[in-house]
């Protein structure tokens, strides 16, 4: 079973325990023998390729572009638009795993302006619950409100999801697979729900970026949209071109209830 740590910040020994759990994040997604099909979009992409399918189709083919993803969870949020306005402008398509409750409830045109300007949405379950300790008409009931906000909104149903804390295992792969939704964790936190310190969250970032990596902030915490700008250009004049995470696994197909992490 992967499970992390689910909550919104605490105090000090919350930060103490996030900081442990993301040093064992790559062991326990790699060691845990009771989740099934933990595998990274390029390896996917590269399966693809080797059984001679379909080539990257679109603007950008991460087989040949040094890809990564940047991703947003917990929005929409007051902030949000400011962000926009400067993905626009840098000509940036990231993924935005929405939360129900206060977010896609409360700000629906700004959901509907992210769609319209070609960001990939996702879900991010309701009220932000660790899914793997709850049953799984409790998991569909975090789930089923989002999906119907945002195919309200956009008109589309999202075929995304993240799991609040990278906590899943199989009984929520199952039920995720029956709503029709890909588990997508990630390669790179700044920890920026536990800081303000917009210098730091690019550092954190920074070093910790890799092809086709997943890059997790959140746009809601008041260092982080700050701190966007600094590191698209420094990404930028390291090669990086960003994409979102369907496409960084284009040609394939992300598969509902499978966990994809870099």
């Amino acid at each position: 079973m992967i499970r992390l740590f689910t909550r919104r910040p605490r105090g000090t020994s919350y930060r103490r325990a996030v900081t442990v759990a993301a040093a064992l994040t790559l062991t326990t997604l790699t060691a845990c023998s009771s989740l099934n099909g933990v595998v990274s979009p390029a390896a996917v992409r590269a399966a693809v390729a080797r059984s001679g399918g379909e080539q990257a189709s679109g603007p950008v083919d991460c087989t040949v572009a040094k890809c990564v993803a940047l991703t947003f969870d917990g929005g929409p949020s007051e902030p949000t638009p400011r962000l926009l306005d400067f993905l626009k402008e840098a000509q940036i398509r990231a993924t935005f795993f929405l939360q129900g409750k206060g977010h896609t409830d409360t700000y629906p045109d700004t959901v509907r302006r992210m769609a319209a300007e070609g960001h990939e949405i996702a879900n991010h379950t309701w009220s932000h619950e660790n899914l793997t300790e709850l049953s799984p008409d409790g998991i569909r009931a975090e789930i089923e409100p989002v999906q119907r906000d945002i195919e309200k909104a956009t008109g589309h149903a999202p075929t995304l999801m993240r799991p609040p804390g990278g906590a899943t295992d199989d009984k929520v792969s199952k039920v995720l697979k029956e709503l029709g939704l890909a588990q997508i964790l990630w390669s790179v936190t700044a920890k920026d729900f536990a800081t303000t310190d917009t210098a730091l969250i690019v550092k954190r970032v920074l070093d910790q970026t890799e092809r086709d990596g997943i890059i997790l902030l959140h746009e809601r915490y008041a260092g982080t949209i700050p701190a966007v700008p600094t590191i698209v250009r420094e990404l930028h004049d390291r090669g990086y071109t960003f994409v979102t995470v369907s496409q960084l696994a284009a040609p394939a197909t992300l598969e509902p209830g499978k966990v994809y992490r870099p």
